[in-house]
């Protein structure tokens, strides 16, 4: 642990899964880890990181653990009625997220929740693996920044760079070998404060998530080492699905359909 010392005692499955993954992932990737020190050593935090390969979580994870405070994820729901995963999940504190249902509300209730306990809440702001075709952040989502603004805790944005290279957006086969550096950089929190005595509406939210996005995107350029286009990609602009899996691209290398997977709502 590079930042502050744990000082909880981890759920015993949490305990046991990193028991287990960790060595495995220090053995198959190199790590690339920058700015661990912008990690709060105390109190609850919203910490968010782009999506770009369904690796990203056990990168991400690896990431939060290294730097002494254990992320604690909102994931879809189907991943917790998989036998044997959906209950390690559970076991490990993980929060199932209800989409397009009422009980959506409450993940939400339940990542504030979590905040106020003082867990570093994992949430990737974008809601799916990115579609824009050279995988720069796009347009995001407002659940990161409408628990941050509630519970008005650190918002601390990260960068990520390599996952891809294990396994490529919406890939099922891994590549291992030779080993690929994983890259992860988290930044100082997103400043927030002017946003705090205002109603947490649409327009506070979107301003809150844009800033969020912009800081991801500026560390990213950094660990990519080149600029990023000069407009977000937009997938409503873009006729893109905002969710699913794409399985065929228009001529300029777009997703154009998909079938269900993960994300959140607005």
């Amino acid at each position: 642990m590079t930042a502050g010392a744990r000082k909880r005692q981890l759920p015993l499955a949490y305990r046991l899964v990193a028991l287990f993954l960790r060595p495995v992932l220090m053995r198959v990737t190199r790590r690339d880890w920058r700015g661990l020190e912008n990690i709060p050593a105390e109190g609850g935090f919203v910490v968010s990181p782009n999506h770009i390969s369904y690796a990203d979580p056990l990168v991400f994870a690896h990431f939060m653990f290294d730097s002494g405070r254990e992320a604690y994820f909102l994931g879809k729901e189907s991943l917790f009625t998989i036998p044997v995963v959906g209950w390690i999940l559970r076991k490990c504190g993980q929060i199932p997220v209800y989409r397009n249902s009422l009980a959506a509300a409450d993940a939400y209730r339940a990542a504030v929740e979590g905040v106020r306990q003082g867990k570093a809440l994992g949430i990737f702001p974008e809601g799916t693996i990115t579609r824009d075709p050279d995988l720069w952040p796009m347009r995001g989502k407002t659940g990161a920044a409408r628990v941050a603004l509630e519970t008005r805790c650190p918002l601390i944005p990260v960068a990520q760079w390599g996952a891809q290279e294990i396994l490529s957006p919406y890939g099922h086969r891994p590549s291992l070998f030779p080993r690929k550096t994983m890259k992860m950089y988290a930044g100082p929190p997103v400043d927030l404060s002017d946003l705090y005595d205002r109603p947490i509406d649409t327009k506070v939210l979107r301003e809150a998530t844009d800033r969020l996005m912009d800081r991801i995107t500026e560390l990213l350029e950094v660990l990519r080492e080149e600029k990023h286009p000069a407009e977000r990609f937009d997938p409503r602009r873009h006729g893109v699905p905002e969710i699913g899996n794409p399985v065929r691209h228009d001529d300029i290398g777009r997703p154009t359909s998909s079938e269900p997977d993960e994300g959140s709502s607005e």
